[in-house]
C-alpha cells in the first residue's frame, strides 16, 4: 500500500455522479484534491454542491474543457494522482450525438493520458465501464472477456481504454484500468434507472422503463468509490485493469419489483417500446467476475443491493418534495 502523506489528487468530472462521492472520500482521507469541471457561464459544480461548505472550500476547482490539450495539462501539473471519470455517459445521448460522445470520450482521454506522461504523474486510474463488453458471451465476466461494441457510447469507452492501454505499452504508463459494473446510489441522474424508477414511484403512479429482461450487477457507489482509491494505493494494481461489480445480477423487471417492496408500493410496471434501445444495441447481461480486485487490491463489495436500494430510496424520500413529486412521498 502506498502512503498516503497529503498526496494530490485530479479529478476529472468532478460535479458528476460517482466523482463527487469520490472527492468527498478523497477529502476524508486527507488528500488535496483538484477538480477539473466543464466549463458553464452558470459556474455549475455538479452534485459538489451537496458537500459540506468547509469540504467545498478545501476544494481547488478548474473549468474548462477535456479537449483542451493545454488546460488539461496545467490541470495536472503537480499532481500525484489523476482520476479520469470525465466523460459523456448517457447511451441515449451516444446514438443522436456520436461525434461529440467519442470525441469527449476517446480524445479527452488521449489528452489526459499525455499529459500524465509528460508531467511525471505517478499513477492513472481510468474509469472504463462494463458496457465495452456488450452482451456477456460467459458468466461471470473476466477482464479478458471479449469487447463488442453494441452503442457508439460503448464504442468510445473502449477506443479510451485502448488509448490508455497503448500508452502503457509504449511509454510505460503508470496507469490502471477500473472497469464498474452499473453503479448506483444517491446523486445519479434520474435519467439512470434506479432513480428513474424511484421517481415514479414516489409520485405514485405506474413505472414506465424500458426492456425488463436485460440482467445488470449493481455496485453501490461506496464499494465503487472504495476500488478506485484502492487501485491508486496498491502498488501491485499498477499496469493492471480491474472489475468492479458484486458478482451477482438481477433483471430490470425484478429490479423495479424490489424497489416498490422497499418503498411499500404497489404500482403497474410498465414496458414502453419508446424508452428501449434498438434491438442489437441492448447489453443482454453483464456479470462481474471480481475475483482478480479481491485478489490484487484486497477490494470486495460490501453493500448488498437491498440495503443500497433501501439507502437511495431513503435519499430520494427527502427530497421528493424538491423536486415536486409530491408534498407526501409514501
Amino acid at each position: 500500500m502506498i502512503a498516503n502523506l497529503a498526496r494530490t489528487a485530479l479529478v476529472t468530472g468532478a460535479g458528476g455522479f460517482i466523482a463527487s462521492h469520490l472527492v468527498e472520500s478523497l477529502l476524508a482521507d486527507g488528500w488535496r484534491v483538484r477538480c477539473l469541471i466543464r466549463y458553464s457561464s452558470s459556474g455549475e459544480v455538479g452534485f459538489l454542491r451537496d458537500l459540506p461548505p468547509e469540504d467545498f472550500q478545501r476544494l481547488d476547482i478548474m473549468r474548462g474543457d477535456l479537449l483542451d490539450t493545454d488546460f488539461v495539462a496545467e490541470c495536472c501539473r503537480d499532481i500525484d494522482t489523476v482520476y479520469h471519470l470525465g466523460a459523456r455517459i448517457s447511451i441515449p445521448y451516444s446514438y443522436t450525438a456520436p461525434r461529440d460522445t467519442f470525441e469527449v470520450n476517446a480524445v479527452g482521454t488521449l489528452n489526459v493520458a499525455e499529459a500524465v506522461r509528460r508531467l511525471g504523474v505517478k499513477r492513472l486510474i481510468h474509469v472504463s465501464t462494463s458496457e465495452v463488453f456488450g452482451s456477456a458471451v460467459s458468466v461471470p465476466m473476466s477482464e479478458s472477456h471479449r469487447l463488442k461494441a453494441q452503442s457508439p457510447y460503448a464504442a468510445s469507452k473502449i477506443a479510451a481504454d485502448k488509448i490508455v492501454e497503448s500508452y502503457v505499452c509504449s511509454f510505460s504508463l503508470p496507469a490502471v484500468i477500473v472497469r464498474p459494473f452499473n453503479t448506483y446510489g444517491p446523486r445519479q441522474s434520474p435519467r439512470a434507472v434506479i432513480p428513474r424508477i424511484m421517481e415514479q414511484a414516489l409520485r405514485g403512479g405506474p413505472v414506465k422503463i424500458g426492456s425488463l429482461w436485460p440482467r445488470r450487477d449493481f455496485t453501490y457507489v461506496e464499494d465503487t468509490v472504495r476500488g478506485f482509491i484502492k487501485a491508486a494505493t496498491v502498488e501491485e494494481a499498477l499496469y493492471g485493469e480491474f472489475n468492479l461489480g458484486t458478482g451477482t445480477d438481477i433483471s430490470i423487471g425484478e429490479l423495479a419489483e424490489q424497489i416498490l417492496e422497499i418503498a411499500g408500493l404497489r404500482s403497474e410496471i410498465i414496458s414502453e417500446d419508446q424508452r428501449q434501445r434498438p434491438q442489437e444495441s441492448e447489453v443482454a447481461r453483464l456479470l462481474s467476475d471480481n475475483l482478480k480486485a479481491r485478489k490484487v487490491l484486497g477490494w470486495e463489495p460490501q453493500v448488498p443491493l437491498a440495503e443500497g436500494l433501501r439507502r437511495v430510496h431513503s435519499w430520494w424520500r427527502e427530497r421528493a418534495p424538491v423536486f415536486g413529486w409530491g408534498d407526501q412521498p409514501n
